[in-house]
């Protein structure tokens, strides 16, 4: 006689999942996991606990987000810190993150005013002229 998965109870979730966790606070991780539904078995009835799919409904149900969204973003590089350094040589680099969070495009100009601390950028429009 083989055992089929309709006999194995549904693995917990969300916050059953958390309560039953609790619950089992002195058992081990592999113990925790199986009495919550995270296990399969065998045809030659072995339990196999599945530990992956056990701490992925764990980060779920807990709402830690681990994918984030790279909507836009390129390749999901870093996010911009808004500070940047003086580069050895002298230059502020602005990083893409920034020239693509304003759309700016190659060749767009800027009027640059120094103050006491501080720089301000201006972008100049495609109507004005300089002096």
């Amino acid at each position: 006689m083989s055992i089929t998965k309709t006999t194995q109870p549904e693995p917990l979730t969300g916050a059953e999942l958390l309560d039953k966790v609790k619950e089992l606070g002195n058992l081990n991780k592999e113990e925790k996991a199986r009495e919550c539904g995270y296990y399969t078995v065998t045809k030659n009835k072995v339990v196999r606990v599945n530990m992956m799919k056990f701490f992925n409904a764990l980060i779920d149900a807990e709402g830690i987000e681990l994918d984030s969204s790279t909507e836009g973003q390129g390749r999901g590089g870093r996010s911009a810190s808004y500070r940047i350094s003086v580069q050895s040589n002298g230059n502020l680099l602005i990083g893409s993150a920034y020239t693509k969070k304003m759309n700016l495009k190659p060749g767009d100009e800027f009027e640059i005013t120094l103050g006491r601390k501080h720089i301000h950028l201006k972008q100049l429009g495609e109507g004005e002229e300089e002096d």
